[in-house]
């Protein structure tokens, strides 16, 4: 199943929006009230958007300090080069500016690893030597970041972009572990934590070698810092276990038994681990649905 990278990006920045201005727009930052910061529903400007995409990540409305008037953060993401990103960044801003009648303040974060040529940040309009437009934006591209500057931050959200910023093939070991060390340190909620470390094992799966390189590092850490980091790790993998086996078992029931209703689905989603392995051995007795419902009806239901 592909990634919902814009998604994944969509949480990560609602969750962390302050954190996001602070390292890369400290200047806009200065000038709003951070408890202002409100984002606005989707389908309130929906109809501004192009038909082809009918999404824009987030639209972010913010109190300005000292009397300055309420603006708009537009932050659009990326996960793969398009060309058309600058007209686009211009349309969306004179749709937003026109329907809202205030400052738009337009930042666009592209998160894809390759090609790592500098993309634009400006859409320009010329008629013969005329230049009719030359609308600019911030652009934020992860590729051209060496994630070595942002080492000694203390900022959470910056542990987890260094996961998808320029990284060299034999360093991703060494990037993970610095991630992860990192937000083991960083004060923040467990929910939060959790989610940076599922976001930095999402962008930096490491295999075999790497892993044992990965693992050979963890161990020479102080304890508590060991102990939390191997906590992120067992209980990001454990996860990750579940829902495969749970996407493997939905595929082999559809196959045998053809879809399965919505209800259906939503049982076999709410097994166990251990139910779900007692299921990869029964479902070779299934022959009908009914089976499968039937097994479902005997299962006891686990405690909330």
């Amino acid at each position: 199943m592909a990634l919902d990278h814009d998604g994944i990006f969509k949480q990560l920045l609602s969750t962390f929006l302050v954190e996001f201005l602070d390292l890369f727009a400290p200047d806009i930052l200065a000038l709003l009230d951070p408890d202002t910061l409100t984002l606005l529903a989707p389908e309130s400007f929906v109809d501004l958007l192009d038909p082809d995409r009918r999404t824009a990540d987030l639209v972010v409305q913010a109190q300005g300090r000292e009397g300055m008037a309420t603006f708009l953060i537009h932050l659009e993401h990326q996960a793969q080069r398009d060309a058309q990103l600058p007209r686009r960044m211009f349309r969306y801003f004179a749709r937003f500016y026109d329907r809202y009648d205030r400052p738009i303040y337009p930042i666009a974060l592209c998160s894809y690893p390759s090609p790592r040529r500098l993309a634009p940040h400006r859409h320009e309009v010329t008629v013969g030597h005329h230049e009719v437009l030359r609308f600019e934006y911030l652009m934020i591209q992860l590729n051209q970041l060496d994630w070595r500057v942002y080492l000694s931050s203390t900022n959470p959200l910056a542990a987890a972009l260094m996961a998808r910023m320029r990284i060299a093939r034999e360093e991703r070991w060494q990037v993970k572990a610095a991630c992860l060390r990192m937000l083991a340190g960083v004060p923040m909620t467990a929910a939060q934590r959790r989610m940076l470390a599922a976001f930095v094992s999402i962008y930096l799966p490491l295999n075999g070698d790497e892993t044992r390189r990965f693992e050979a590092e963890v161990a020479t850490w102080q304890t508590p810092i060991q102990e939390a980091v191997v906590e992120l790790i067992t209980e990001w993998e454990l996860k990750g276990r579940q829902e495969e086996r749970q996407n493997l078992l939905l595929r082999q029931l559809t196959r045998k038994l053809e879809p399965l209703p919505e209800g259906t689905r939503r049982e076999v989603l709410a097994l166990t681990p251990e139910q779900l392995l007692i299921l990869s051995e029964a479902l070779l007795e299934f022959d009908t649905l009914n089976d499968l419902t039937k097994w479902l009806a005997e299962q006891p239901r686990s405690k909330a």
